[in-house]
């Protein structure tokens, strides 16, 4: 949107709320609790990876040769593959702001409570422009780990479900925005991160 953080009040936005980054874990929680259309999608999108994993994993079970530990070393495989794509995750982000015409943009990360964050900042975001933000890593790593499933092949596939399952199970902070947007549907919900401050904002009228 090509609106400045300051002149939200002059167009009747109010704000809705004020999220404080080292708080960003129990606001994720509690809109994923919430019944909406994002956090069932989450919900959707877990169960379809966990049941593709099991499926994977105990594909031909009652085989003369079937080895339960060898398959879980090439899932375990997967989980890690995971975590090395949490950069490419929050760049995906930046890209996606960028994109939409966000000049500032960078991460932010807390290890200590292991989330990490891209931020565009003072750069306000609609309903639709977030939506697009939020989910295009998810939308193209698992777009990819898709396609790469049907490449290889029955154990390294097992390697791809597993990070196919960890990575959407690490999308639920994209998520949990998404729904916190979803539980507020009535309103002309935007956002905007205010890096220094490392606050984000919500507004709606």
């Amino acid at each position: 949107m090509k609106i400045q953080p300051a002149d939200l009040t002059k167009l009747n936005y109010v704000l809705l709320d004020r999220l404080e980054h080292n708080e960003l874990p129990p606001f994720i929680r509690t809109y994923l609790r919430k019944r909406t259309r994002h956090s069932v999608l989450y919900c959707f999108s877990n169960a379809l990876a966990f049941s593709l994993a099991g499926y994977l994993f105990f594909r031909g079970y009652f085989a003369e040769h079937y080895d339960a530990a060898n398959r879980f070393t090439y899932f375990s495989y997967g989980l890690a593959i995971a975590f090395l794509l949490v950069p490419l995750h929050e760049y995906i982000h930046l890209v996606a702001y960028r994109r939409l015409g966000a000049m500032n943009t960078s991460y932010g990360v807390n290890l200590k409570r292991f989330y990490f964050m891209a931020l565009a900042d003072q750069f306000v975001a609609n309903r639709e422009e977030f939506q697009m933000v939020a989910l295009a890593p998810f939308v193209v790593i698992t777009s990819a780990l898709v396609i790469l499933l049907g490449l290889v092949g029955p154990e390294t596939q097992l390697t791809v479900a597993g990070t196919m399952l960890t990575h959407t199970a690490m999308c639920s902070g994209d998520f949990g925005l998404l729904s916190y947007f979803d539980f507020h549907k009535n309103k002309e919900v935007i956002t905007y991160d205010d890096i220094q401050g490392k606050v984000s904002f919500f507004y709606g009228k």
